[in-house]
């Protein structure tokens, strides 16, 4: 029997944009809060202790600056360095980084999932520019890593986008299904073989946030 892939997401912790409710892009991005740092560290720790049963084969993470600060603190608990997957950068926001979400989500008359063929600023990217360029980069690390566990450390759109490539759902799904993902939180990915050597993707965990849980 072939092994099992395994794609575990972990989204970054809180950050300064998320609080201020700028658009995060290059520009937006500031990093952490204190309180996204003490979220990490505790979602660095559960995944050490799982790294020491069962370890993960590879380490991605993102480029913008919230993740690359959540991935040093996973880096430093599971002694696994990551590699910076530019594909898998947030959406390009064009003249939208760095402004309220509250003016271009009014301007836009909604988020960009609202009008996914349609740019949200100037400059910006498409929802479906963004789906496309996301799951494109998510199948060749998947194609790579055949049979492996990979850790992704990436942004809530990130797992949008797993969940579009691994449920096959349409572009316009988007419109129909609403999927939540907290900061720091896992979800989790598996692809067994059956003893008849058929695959399918299971979602075994969507934002697990358990770590989190007072007293753990």
């Amino acid at each position: 029997m072939a092994p099992t892939t395994e794609l575990v997401i972990a989204r970054h912790g809180e950050a300064a944009c998320n609080v201020a409710g700028i658009v995060g892009g290059e520009r937006g991005c500031t990093g952490l809060t204190d309180r996204g740092r003490h979220q990490v560290t505790r979602l660095a720790a559960r995944l050490a202790a799982e790294h020491a049963t069962r370890p993960y084969a590879v380490f991605y993470s993102t480029p913008r600056l919230r993740v690359v600060q959540t991935a040093e603190i996973i880096t430093k608990a599971l002694h696994l360095p990551p590699t910076v997957e530019a594909e898998l950068r947030g959406p390009h926001h064009g003249d939208a980084d760095g402004r309220p979400w509250a003016d271009v989500k009014t301007a836009f008359q909604g988020p960009p999932q609202h009008a996914p063929d349609a740019p949200y600023a100037d400059g910006s990217e498409t929802w479906n520019q963004y789906l496309d360029r996301a799951t494109k980069a998510l199948q060749e690390i998947l194609a790579r890593h055949e049979g492996q566990r990979i850790l992704i450390a990436a942004h809530g759109e990130t797992i949008e986008a797993a969940n579009n490539l691994l449920f096959t759902l349409p572009q316009d799904a988007c419109l129909r299904l609403g999927f939540v993902t907290d900061h720091a939180s896992v979800t989790r990915w598996q692809r067994p073989t059956n003893r008849f050597g058929r695959t399918t993707w299971q979602l075994v965990a969507h934002n697990d946030t358990r770590h989190l849980e007072p007293g753990r």
